[in-house]
């Protein structure tokens, strides 16, 4: 499982629209050979068909589409919006985190989860993650939840 490495993270984003900030985050994965371009896509679908279910925290989404859709390795990507996005979720709005997971299988998926949970379960975490301006900055926070 790729997660969070530092090809996968991108910080100071420019994105005007949802569907921008989700290709750009799938395109990290895509970068590194973890997707197909075709699962950036599929995510980006999922949004305009079934919106934005996947903003499952205060400023952060978690854009993903199906293993079929063109996984070829278990990963996460990080991009960090250099302006929030309002998505459409009116509890959790605006974005400032676009996380996009690729997972193969229910287990990838759930060991995927596991650790995103432990990363953005704490608000002060997510703030940090929001503010960071380095790398090293997301990598501690990283460590932080695998110790």
């Amino acid at each position: 499982m790729k997660f969070l490495e530092p090809n996968l993270v991108a910080l100071n984003v420019k994105a005007n629209t949802p569907e921008e900030a989700i290709r750009k985050a799938g395109q990290l994965l895509a970068d590194q050979n973890h997707v197909d371009h075709s699962y950036i896509e599929a995510m980006v679908e999922s949004y305009r068909n079934n919106g934005p279910y996947f903003v499952l925290a205060p400023q952060v989404a978690l854009p993903h589409a199906r293993p079929e859709d063109g996984v070829k390795e278990a990963s996460v990507s990080l991009v960090q919006l250099a302006e929030p996005i309002e998505f459409g979720n009116k509890l959790n709005d605006p974005v400032k985190l676009v996380l996009a997971l690729g997972a193969s299988n229910n287990n990838e998926h759930l060991a995927i989860l596991k650790k995103l949970m432990a990363l953005l379960g704490n608000k002060e975490t997510i703030e940090k993650m929001i503010h960071a301006k380095t790398y090293e900055e997301i990598e501690i926070l990283i460590r932080g939840v695998e110790a």
